[in-house]
């Protein structure tokens, strides 16, 4: 798993920053009038507010000189008029932009989200999960705040500065020389913060996502953390990389203010200068007091927009940042897709058939055997396959690979004779159904996570209630009657206020009330004591009497349960037969079958202790 995200950038040709935002194009363009209309009414706001100089230029000259207080009072009328349209325009700007902006939010959102389901297991593998909240909440609302303040006074107070200076050279040409040239400095400043600044953001960014993955992994494990009294190493590890995200965020704040410092210095000296040279144009008769209170009026007005270009200059690599984390996800290449020319199931047998069989992981070393090496097993229609062999054989890689929660790297698997690959996912997945040993549910009602497969069953209906209570039943989950609202008991997050072995049996029944034609279960009973696995298994066996099973064995008595054992080892099938004939015959399985009842003795010492946790969570 990736330590932070920089892996992924690193696969990547660096963009300019305008080409990168551009990608945001997509998203933004069913708001784009908006947008456009919020930029034109924050340029109108900004062009009223450069006429007020204008206005007093004329004031002076003429009422205030002459002392006509009719025409005074007009003028005064005239800038309380200007004023006014500027605070509407600067009303209309948010208004025109907020919800447009939030619009995006939401489709970037939705759609990184659909993204991240859509990605093979192997991407989330190697990818932080805190990594990956990060860019979904942080990340897609700072591009939200951009569009909606950023790009907008970022474009039009550029302009303003344009429009401003220009004027300036309308009262006197040294004026407006000076003021530039003394101002000119910024534009090299401002190239030496963004070189500066943009890596920083990225640390940042990136340092945040670690951060949030940390809490996550301490919350997650809270439990292993304090039965172990680690509590305190976690707080030192959280505090290196908070005390490592708070030095970079300083870092960040010495950028912004070392271009603070020249944004707010060089146009005080460019005041002070042209001061200076307007009292001289004066003493000259080349300039008359009503220009160079205009003039001054006009770099007054021209002030915040030229202080404001180092703040919006850094959000926008700020968004810039976001946008490049966001588009590393959705960059990913999909290598489980559908097929384009799909196949269909009319109707399905349930012939499940592993031929030629290889699989090796995407970051696995060029000199390493691949994990699978070659299997080659039938499992027939109706029939219960198990897997067994030693821990790294190989057994639970296999069965993620009838789903396509990985794709194999040769051979192929097949669903009644059809390459899994040419199924669309969505049949595919409807006709075989999964259990796994970590049974993760979700923070829904027990009646949702057990349901969950089944998205064909109107929600309250007497069919989905008769299939709900089949499959507790089979699942031996009546415990859930005790909980505080029966099946509407809403699960804490991932199932953690359950105990583990109600959590498989949860998870059994999720799988069970799916009704596929293949299961396939990854020793899904590890966690049960004997007595209540005795009881599973004897349901199990009357499910699957019409389902193709294809079940991990790390137990004796789940063996028993099959009609045929495929013996894995070092990634190929050894041999395949019934539990009595391999007993017979290979002295590998007969390794294996005691090392695994030497397993269940040292289990079977916790079980008083589990069956009493249990009670207690009752």
């Amino acid at each position: 798993m990736t330590t932070s995200a920089e892996t992924p950038l690193e696969k990547q040709p660096q963009l300019s920053t305008l080409r990168a935002l551009a990608r945001l194009y997509p998203f933004a363009k069913p708001v784009l009038p908006r947008l456009v209309m919020g930029a034109s009414s924050a340029l109108a706001a900004a062009l009223l507010a450069l006429s007020i100089p204008l206005v007093l230029e004329v004031l002076v000259q003429g009422p205030i000189s002459s002392g006509d207080q009719a025409q005074l009072i007009w003028g005064a009328v005239a800038v309380l008029v200007l004023g006014l349209l500027e605070a509407l325009m600067v009303w209309l700007r948010r208004w025109f932009v907020l919800g447009p902006s939030t619009a995006v939010e939401y489709t970037l959102r939705i759609s990184f989200y659909e993204r991240l389901q859509r990605l093979p297991v192997a991407f989330h593998d190697r990818w932080q999960s805190g990594q990956l909240l990060s860019r979904m909440m942080q990340d897609i609302s700072m591009l939200r705040r951009w569009l909606a303040f950023g790009v907008v006074l970022l474009v039009v107070n550029v302009l303003t500065i344009v429009v401003g200076a220009a004027l300036l050279f309308r009262w006197h040409w040294a004026l407006g020389v000076t003021f530039l040239v003394v101002c000119g400095p910024l534009w090299y400043a401002g190239y030496r913060f963004q070189s500066s600044y943009g890596d920083l953001a990225r640390q940042s960014q990136d340092q945040t996502g670690d951060l949030a993955t940390a809490v996550e992994e301490s919350v997650h494990g809270i439990r292993v953390l304090k039965a172990f009294g680690r509590g305190g190493h976690a707080l030192q590890k959280f505090t290196r990389q908070a005390e490592t995200l708070r030095e970079t965020e300083i870092s960040k704040a010495h950028a912004m203010g070392w271009i603070w410092f020249w944004l707010v210095l060089l146009p005080d000296i460019a005041f002070a200068l042209c001061l200076g040279v307007g009292i001289a144009l004066q003493q000259f008769g080349q300039l008359s007091v009503a220009e160079l209170v205009a003039f001054f009026a006009m770099a007054t007005v021209l002030r915040w927009p030229m202080e404001s270009i180092g703040f919006l200059f850094s959000f926008l690599l700020d968004a810039r940042t976001a946008t490049d984390r966001i588009y590393e996800v959705f960059d990913e290449e999909n290598t489980i897709v559908d097929p384009v020319a799909p196949t269909t199931l009319r109707t399905v047998r349930g012939a499940l058939a592993f031929e030629a069989t290889h699989f090796r992981y995407q970051d696995a070393a060029a000199q390493e055997r691949d994990l699978l090496d070659g299997i080659d097993l039938t499992v027939e229609p109706g029939e219960t396959m198990a897997l067994v062999g030693l821990t790294g054989s190989g057994k639970t890689t296999l069965t993620t690979l009838p789903a396509r929660l990985y794709d194999v790297t040769a051979g192929r698997v097949t669903l009644d004779g059809v390459d899994v690959r040419d199924l669309t996912l969505r049949e595919l997945r409807t006709h075989i159904g999964m259990a796994f040993e970590d049974a993760t549910l979700f923070s829904q009602t027990v009646r949702e996570n057990v349901l969950l497969g089944r998205e064909d069953l109107a929600p309250g209906s007497a069919d989905a209630e008769a299939v709900l209570r089949e499959a507790l039943g089979v699942a031996q989950a009546g415990f859930v009657e005790d909980l505080p609202n029966g099946v509407d008991t809403v699960i804490g997050e991932e199932g953690l206020s359950l105990s583990g072995g109600q959590r498989q049996r949860l998870a059994l029944a999720r799988a069970v009330a799916a009704r596929p034609a293949v299961l396939v279960l990854d020793d899904p009973l590890s966690a049960l004591d004997v007595e209540t696995e005795a009881l599973v298994e004897e349901a199990l066996h009357r499910v699957m009497a019409a389902t193709t099973t294809l079940v991990v064995a790390h137990r004796p008595s789940t063996v028993m349960l099959a009609d045929r054992v495929a013996l894995l080892e070092a990634g190929r099938i050894s041999a395949v037969g019934t539990h009595s004939e391999l007993l017979r015959t290979s002295e590998h399985y007969r390794y294996v079958i005691s090392s695994l009842e030497s397993g269940l003795r040292r289990a079977q010492g916790q079980t008083r202790t589990q069956t009493r946790t249990e009670e207690v969570d009752l």
